[in-house]
Order: structure tokens, then C-alpha cells, then sequence
């Protein structure tokens, strides 16, 4: 089985050319650009279904620039010369001798799933001799045949309302047994833009939770929010001798068990996570009402997940208006607010949100979050006994602006309150100097946990 993705390398002007009037022609290349990613990334996903062989057909002829961009463990085709009816017949016709389906789909639909593209290889599996992906504006965004039938490419009105029309005249002049996928949208025109923005907007968040004697707490902060849609809860635990698992699991949420340790177990629950967006919360710490709103509007998951050996496909840039690209932030935390009254805990809030403001440096108690691509791109946490939060931050800086939401979280005072708020301060900052000076990340453990 044969599946071809039809695509081009997102050169500005010479991509997606009737969006340049709305988003200019750098976004309406980057537009392209995370459109083909996003399909070469569901393809990808299709493998661990059905043993399928991916094939890039591409206009041009640099073959070394469209792996460099998309992998190398695709084979890569050129598309050869002719309208587009004559390049996929084309396609189709070396692809049918070697295989029993060929499946060729373009970039232009986000919509697109790897289940959907699954689903047109077993209607060819089914006694289905065409299947194709019908498109809102009377094309189609994928096609698949058996055996090859030039007809369906020859008078073709191509880029028209009537393509679709036309090859089920077709098919049904040659008696073909067709299947149907969902009728999806391609973008071609502005007012498709919309829907780009929306499947942002619709992102699912992970919210990975490292907990160890948790009860106290777990219960309230699980209850506020394991019912949000589009959202999954991963607690993982590192080893509780309280009721942690067993309230965590009486809620419905996904409780993994792990080693101790902050960092690694943050990691296992960001490897389990299928959010496009991760949420890293403590246990002891309640998010703000519509923190989902908010977590979805200020990162923004670009449309392909990591974008073969591109770093670029990290979301930190769309297409603003008038042809402006405007930065996304490639990271978020929220303001903290502490559980008591103490009057020096306000002037450690304040602190805090100078340092987070002006320093762009956010702790993990302020619930950290970003997509998942870009964790999985900086390399997840390191693990270490402290400090993990401080270097993945530190990372992710190198990448783009880290946005402090003024919408608090509301964290547990207990460790200001079991040690005294001034020298809890004082160890934490001697605990960020001794890591700057290069003190192992052992020893400042020992040390801050001897205190």
C-alpha cells in the first residue's frame, strides 16, 4: 500500500496565493508550511495501523530541501510538469504497479485525520475501487484507486466546483464501486482562515500532575476541573503511602506510577499525555476558573505536531493582519497567589511577579504549560533533584517570549509556613545561586531538604 502526499516547499509567493491578499505572502507560506506538516504527521501516525509506504510528491526538484524539511524516512518523488490532473495520473500510474491501494491526499486540509486516512485504505480493502475525500468547495482532498484509471483525470475542470462532480461522472461511466470520506474543507481563501484559528482554539490540554502524600489536597483540585471537556488529567505518582491513588482514581482521572522525583515524574505523565498542549500543576495548587480559555488562547499548537527535522514548526509565529506576522508566545505561566493572609506573603507574591514580568522566569508553582511539541523539542525536563523548572525555562527562553497570565493560581503556603516565610526566601535564592555557580543539583537537594 502506497500513500502520496502532494505538496510543495512553502516558498512565499509561490504557495497558498490566493490567501497572500489577506495574510501576505510570508503567512500565507506559513500557512502552507504547517499545513503540510500537519499531513505528513497524521500520515506518519497511519504506520502503526497499516503497513503503509509514505511517498512525498513534490513540485520541483530539490530533493535534498524537502527532506532536510519534512525527514528522511520519506521517500520523496518528483511531481513532473502538467496541470494537476497529469501529475496525479502520473503518480498514479507508477504507484498502481507495485501496489494493491494508492492513496494520494494533498496538504490543504487540517481537518484530515490519521484515522480518516486509515479508513480510506480498508473501503480499497473492502471491494471499494475509488474512494474519495469529497472537499466543501467541489473538489476533492484525497483520492484512492486499486487500479489505475487514467479517465479520471482527463477533462477535468480543474480548480473549479466541479471537480468532484465530474470524477464521480466518471466513475460512474466506469462502473467503479465508490467510497466516501467526510466532507472536509480545504483552505484555499480567507474565509477559510477561521477554522484554523478554531482547531487551535480546540486544542486538547494534558495536565500532568507529579504527586507523592497528596490526599490532603488532590481531592478539591482534581474535583474543580477533571470535567472540563477536551482536557485529560495524567497524575502520575511516585510512590504515596496515603489515599493520593485511590482519590485520583475513584474521580476517573489517569493515575501512572513512577520512580520519586518531580522531574521524572513529570516526564513519564508528558510521554503518556495525547494533549496538543501540556500543563504541568502541583499537587498542593488550584488553577483559575477558565484557565482552559486562557491556556488555549496564548499558545497556539502549529497545525503539524514535530514537523520531521524542522525546529521552525514550534507555533511561535502566525500570520497576524494587513500581512503581519505576529509572535505567539512559546510558553505560559500564571500569576501565583499564596493560601494565606500573612502579610509578608504578599510581598513575596510581589516578587514573584516581578521576576516573572521582568525576568521571564516563572517557577513550576505557577503551573507551566506549552505544546507539547515544543517540550518534546527543548527535551522535556531534566532530571534532576531540583531546580528542573528553573533550566526548563532557562531552555525554552532561547526559543521565544514565556507569557505570565495575570489570572492567578492559588498555591498551598506550606512551606513558607513550616520553615518561616523570610528563610524559606533566603534558601531559595541561595539555592538559584548555588546552581548558577555550578553546585551539583544532588548537593543543593541535600542542603535545601536539611534546612
Amino acid at each position: 500500500m502506497n500513500l502520496i502526499i502532494f505538496t510543495r516547499y512553502p516558498t512565499p509567493v509561490k504557495v497558498k496565493t490566493r490567501l497572500i491578499p489577506a495574510v501576505g505572502s510570508e503567512g500565507a507560506a506559513l500557512f502552507h508550511r504547517q499545513m503540510t506538516i500537519n499531513a505528513v504527521d497524521q500520515s506518519r501516525k497511519v504506520l502503526n495501523y497499516l503497513p503503509v509506504t509514505i511517498a512525498v510528491h513534490f513540485d520541483g526538484d530539490n530533493y535534498r530541501q524537502m527532506s532536510d524539511w519534512l525527514g528522511t524516512d520519506l521517500v520523496y518523488h518528483s511531481q513532473g510538469t502538467g496541470d494537476v490532473g497529469e501529475r496525479m495520473a502520473r503518480s498514479f500510474a507508477t504507484a498502481c504497479q507495485h501496489n494493491s491501494a494508492v492513496v494520494l491526499m494533498g496538504t490543504d486540509c487540517p481537518e484530515l485525520t490519521t484515522d480518516m486516512i486509515a479508513q480510506a485504505f480498508d473501503l480499497l480493502q473492502s471491494a471499494r475501487d475509488l474512494v474519495l475525500g469529497a472537499a466543501v468547495d467541489g473538489g476533492y482532498y484525497l483520492i484512492g484507486m486499486r487500479e489505475y484509471h487514467p479517465e479520471l483525470f482527463v477533462n477535468i475542470d480543474w480548480s473549479t466546483d466541479r471537480v468532484l462532480q465530474q470524477t464521480v461522472a466518471i466513475a460512474n461511466r466506469l462502473n467503479l464501486a465508490l467510497g466516501y470520506l467526510p466532507t472536509l474543507t480545504d483552505i484555499d481563501r480567507p474565509a477559510d482562515i477561521p477554522i484554523l484559528t478554531q482547531m487551535r482554539l480546540e486544542s486538547k490540554i494534558s495536565i500532568v500532575i507529579p504527586a507523592l502524600n497528596e490526599a490532603a489536597t488532590i481531592a478539591q483540585i482534581l474535583a474543580e476541573i477533571h470535567s472540563l471537556p477536551n482536557l485529560e488529567i495524567i497524575l502520575v505518582d511516585g510512590g504515596s503511602s496515603d489515599d493520593t491513588v485511590k482519590i485520583a482514581t475513584e474521580l476517573g482521572v489517569r493515575v501512572l506510577s513512577s520512580s520519586k522525583g518531580r522531574a521524572h515524574q513529570m516526564n513519564v505523565g508528558a510521554k503518556a499525555a495525547t494533549g496538543e498542549i501540556l500543563l504541568f500543576l502541583h499537587a498542593d495548587t488550584f488553577l483559575p476558573s477558565g484557565f482552559d480559555r486562557m491556556v488555549r488562547s496564548t499558545v497556539r499548537p502549529s497545525l503539524g505536531g514535530q514537523g520531521g527535522r524542522e525546529t521552525g514548526g514550534l507555533g511561535d509565529w502566525e500570520p497576524g493582519g494587513r500581512g503581519e506576522l505576529k509572535i505567539v508566545p512559546i510558553a505560559g505561566a500564571f500569576t501565583l497567589k499564596i493560601d494565606d493572609s500573612m502579610p509578608s506573603l504578599r510581598w513575596i507574591e510581589s516578587m514573584v511577579a516581578w521576576r516573572s514580568k521582568w525576568q521571564q522566569m516563572p517557577y513550576g508553582d505557577q503551573a507551566i504549560f506549552l505544546t507539547a511539541e515544543t517540550f518534546r523539542s527543548v527535551g522535556g525536563f531534566v532530571e534532576m533533584p531540583i531546580m528542573e523548572d528553573f533550566e526548563l525555562i532557562k531552555r525554552l527562553q532561547r526559543l521565544g517570549r514565556i507569557e505570565i497570565l495575570t489570572a492567578p493560581v492559588l498555591t498551598s503556603a506550606r512551606r513558607w509556613l513550616q520553615r518561616g516565610v523570610w528563610q524559606t526566601t533566603l534558601i531559595n535564592q541561595a539555592i538559584i545561586i548555588g546552581y548558577s555557580i555550578g553546585i551539583s543539583p544532588t548537593q543543593l537537594a541535600t542542603w535545601y531538604r536539611c534546612r
